[in-house]
């Protein structure tokens, strides 16, 4: 190194202190980046490398050719798309889909944050701990275990509210609730608000937490009432937490809105007499990949639902950049 000038020597002896800093930073924090590692891995095996399958939407793959098959398999282009665009249920399956999200999202999307807003004007710890850890309890039990109650208190044999409504005369006899096309959607959207509404809410709840309180200080100086520091302070304050939220549910639209459960309500609640109101892509796909093996068609739908899906978060983000100057990108 003293051949080096006294510029580049003290250049080398620099980047050489910040090498050291940082590997021994590194070994510090050795079980974050372990774990973040882990989190990188379960990306790579369960998100990115199953894209290579995405291949077969454009082949007649057959599963006994197996894993060769994806790539030694017949081209056949957009065969699959323009048949699933011309089968006779394409509509109704795309109408199920589409309302069922758009339902859940005008009616579960605004209850979290009324919700939160309300638990936030609550002055009692007590009470407001035991409300808050009753409603997102219902988030970690399985779809499996809520349609197993759904079953329980709606059934028209013993059911719970069927003997409720007749023995205060709202009814004369019981009502098919699990097997009548008119009552599939609002039991899809109530059940989603009771097991959901919780979850969200914590989030809510989280940004209020954040907003500056010398605002509402100077608000009730000023004379502002509860209801207008909500308007006025909370619900601007919480505003990007709120958009955000919202780009997410419209992004997942045919997915399931804010829940993301369209696929599970829809496979353990449906029917062959409700058949024509839960139908979705998702409970479709299943049928046509599982049940009767047409792989590469399955995949085909699952990818037209994919693009929509990055095609919905994209121009959701953009329209609330636009109107807002908030976006998650």
């Amino acid at each position: 190194m003293g051949s080096l000038p006294a510029n580049h020597q003290s250049e080398v002896l620099a980047n050489s202190g910040s090498a050291k800093r940082g590997w021994r930073r590194l070994r510090q924090q050795k079980f974050y980046q372990i774990s973040v590692l882990i989190g990188i891995a379960y990306l790579l095996v369960f998100a990115y490398v199953p894209m290579v399958g995405l291949i077969i939407a454009f082949k007649n793959f057959k599963l006994s050719s197996g894993i060769p098959g994806f790539f030694t398999s017949e081209w056949v282009g957009f065969k699959w798309f323009s048949e699933f665009y011309h089968d006779i249920s394409f509509w109704q399956i795309i109408r199920n889909t589409v309302v069922i999200s758009l339902l859940k999202i005008l009616f579960t999307f605004p209850i979290p944050i009324l919700f939160a807003i309300a638990l936030n004007e609550v002055r009692k710890e007590g009470l407001k701990r035991f409300a808050q850890t009753a409603s997102y309890l219902p988030h970690f039990i399985s779809w499996v275990v809520v349609s197993g109650m759904l079953f329980s208190f709606l059934n028209s044999q013993n059911g719970v509210v069927n003997q409720l409504l007749m023995a205060v005369g709202l009814i004369d006899k019981p009502i098919s609730f699990l097997a009548s096309a008119s009552y599939f959607w609002p039991m899809l959207v109530l059940s989603d608000i009771w097991k959901e509404m919780g979850w969200w809410t914590i989030i809510f709840l989280a940004a209020i937490a954040g907003v500056d309180p010398t605002l509402h200080e100077a608000a009730v100086v000023d004379g502002a009432g509860r209801m207008q520091r909500i308007l006025y302070v909370t619900l601007p304050s919480i505003k990007t937490t709120i958009i955000v939220v919202l780009i997410l549910a419209l992004g997942n639209l045919f997915g399931g809105g804010l829940g993301g459960s369209n696929f599970e309500q829809a496979y353990l609640l449906g029917n062959p007499v409700n058949n024509s109101v839960s139908e979705i892509i998702q409970t479709y796909t299943l049928k046509m990949g599982l049940a009767q093996g047409r792989y590469s068609y399955a995949t085909a739908i699952g990818l037209i639902q994919s693009v929509i899906s990055l095609t919905l978060i994209l121009v959701s983000n953009y329209s609330a950049k636009k109107a807002s100057g908030v976006g998650l990108f």
